[in-house]
């Protein structure tokens, strides 16, 4: 086993459908979401195969300033999650999207603060909105996920207003692309990519 985070969880795929497109009126001026999984660097890569996202950056998020730093974000007191920032157009991919690829493919949302075989708090799942509208969103997919039982077992992600984001050090950035034969990336993270290939052909760019 390799253990650096993440052990791919067998997701369900999600079958919902859904809406029109989130603040479709904002279109051209595009939006941020912040999604905590686990560990950043497959979360990152994911998100960053998703057409419609112009920018992903992995980082911290729930905790403060002076604690924004990896070694002390492993330690699991700082009340950080890993993170990742995810910039994207609503004019090509909608919030309700990005939020079926985080339940679906990115990460296990019913292991509560741990991603496999990654124990702590800074591993937890987590939805930190920037808005009201993401909140209501959120909750009422995380509802729809529950009444339609998705996963056999209960969704503990937690959806609460994003305060700061912090990015994570530079050679946390872009991890999966830049060592994509490193055996944590093989074993747990590229699987990931290729759900999502099969599961969002029309998504995956």
């Amino acid at each position: 086993m390799f253990n650096r985070h993440y052990l791919t969880g067998s997701c369900a795929a999600l079958l919902l459908s859904f809406g029109a497109a989130l603040n479709a009126a904002a279109a051209t001026t595009g939006q941020t979401a912040v999604f905590a999984g686990g560990c950043f660097w497959g979360v990152d890569a994911v998100f960053k195969h998703v057409k419609g996202v112009t920018n992903v950056v992995s980082g911290y998020a729930g905790g403060k300033a002076d604690t924004a730093h990896y070694e002390q974000v492993s330690d699991g007191d700082t009340g950080h999650a890993e993170s990742v920032r995810v910039r994207f157009d609503p004019a090509k991919v909608s919030y309700q999207q990005l939020l079926q690829v985080f339940f679906s493919v990115a990460h296990d949302p019913t292991e509560l603060n741990r991603q496999g075989p990654d124990v702590g708090s800074q591993y937890r799942s987590a939805i930190f909105y920037t808005s009201a509208e993401q909140q209501k969103t959120a909750q009422s997919y995380i509802q729809q996920l529950t009444a339609a039982r998705t996963f056999p077992s209960p969704i503990v992600t937690q959806v609460v207003p994003l305060q700061q984001f912090y990015p994570a050090e530079e050679h946390h950035q872009n991890y999966l692309a830049l060592h994509p034969y490193q055996p944590y990336i093989v074993f747990n993270d590229m699987p990931k990519l290729e759900n999502l290939r099969k599961q969002f052909p029309a998504l995956y760019q």
